[in-house]
């Protein structure tokens, strides 16, 4: 199963990354992860990444394109993936597409998790964290709506996009994304 998982802050990702991991047998890309093997590791992308991080700027799509791609290549990879946090925008699905395409392994699907804003809002305020305040939560929404989202589009028109509800309890989601998941008799 080669898998990416979209949705808003707060939609349970993380969490759903590693059930869903666990149930096919994969492993949970995340670009955090990618990043911090790549600083850690002392590669020349973890440094060029540095600089861009030192000065508090974005990393280049271009960096983290080479990261992701460099990960895809890896020998665990060989009974599929989940990856989390990429693409984040249309540019970087587009690129994706061919880095899968160039290794012969394209995505089964790509699962939306979908839930209300108000309870993204709710969900992230309840954790007491700096960042997780309620303006902050409804900026990081809008930034996610404009950047993000419409990769959803990419996704829909390459026929890979399965959306499922992502409220209520984590047991319940898990079922719906497994049930979305599995091939229809």
């Amino acid at each position: 199963m080669r898998l990416v998982l979209v949705g808003p802050p707060g939609a349970g990702k993380g969490t759903q990354a590693e059930f869903l991991c666990a149930h096919y047998g994969i492993p949970h890309i995340s670009t955090g992860d990618i990043f911090r093997a790549n600083l850690s590791a002392g590669t020349a992308l973890g440094i060029e990444a540095k600089g861009y991080m030192d000065r508090g700027d974005l990393v280049p799509d271009s960096v983290t394109n080479s990261m992701v791609e460099a990960r895809l290549n890896e020998s665990d990879l060989d009974n599929g993936f989940l990856l989390d946090g990429f693409p984040r925008n249309a540019a970087q699905a587009a690129v994706l597409k061919e880095i899968l395409k160039g290794i012969n392994a394209p995505l089964d699907s790509v699962l939306e998790l979908q839930i209300d804003e108000e309870e993204i809002v709710t969900r992230l305020a309840s954790r007491n964290r700096d960042d997780d305040n309620a303006d902050v939560v409804r900026h990081r929404l809008k930034v996610y709506r404009e950047q993000t989202a419409p990769i959803i589009d990419f996704y829909r028109n390459e026929n890979l996009l399965i959306a499922i509800n992502a409220s209520g309890s984590i047991a319940d989601i898990t079922e719906r994304a497994i049930a979305a998941l599995s091939p229809k008799k």
